[in-house]
């Protein structure tokens, strides 16, 4: 007798629209200004000793956001990252793909039993800020960004050498 085995086929893939960078980076000063001020606040515990400013940031750092594993690999025409969000769905995710890097900023929703409060993003543990300096300049317009099974994939293709990037996407 053959036994059968049962998969759960995969969620479909969930297609993210990268954000505008610069709405982008005003969401990450929010997480950085909440990371400096619980560095302060370990400052001040140990009595405003200084020469630990470094620790005290990793330190605020581990507190107020969660780890992300990436992985990269590079061909001579685009880079595929990916990136383990498990646990985050699509629309508790933002991107933000540019030239030389890409943001992911995430934040888990989570549900009170009391009252529908948020709790405020300083002392949120579940966040995520992850920024990745890419070695090769890409075309932002050409990402694709899914997210299937707690995976957010990148297909980003690079700007090859004598091209230029589409118009109105030139450096400032």
């Amino acid at each position: 007798m053959t036994s059968a085995k049962t998969s759960k086929p995969s969620p479909p893939a969930f297609l993210l629209q990268p954000c505008d960078p610069a709405a982008m980076g005003w969401e990450m000063q929010q997480v950085q200004l909440g990371i400096a001020r619980r560095a302060f606040e370990l400052f001040e515990a140990r009595d405003r000793e200084h020469g630990h400013d470094w620790e005290d940031w990793f330190a605020s750092e581990s507190e107020l956001l969660r780890p992300v594993s990436t992985a990269i690999s590079e061909t001579t025409d685009r880079f595929s990252l990916r990136a383990n969000l498990l646990g985050l769905s699509g629309d508790e995710i933002k991107v933000s793909v540019e030239p030389k890097r890409v943001v992911i900023l995430g934040r888990k929703e989570i549900k009170l039993a009391g009252p529908k409060e948020t709790p405020s993003a300083d002392f949120y543990p579940d966040q995520i800020l992850k920024v990745i300096a890419l070695t090769s300049e890409i075309d932002p317009e050409g990402a694709v960004v899914e997210l299937q099974a707690g995976v957010l994939r990148f297909e980003l293709p690079k700007v090859m050498k004598g091209e230029t990037r589409a118009a109105g996407a030139g450096k400032s």
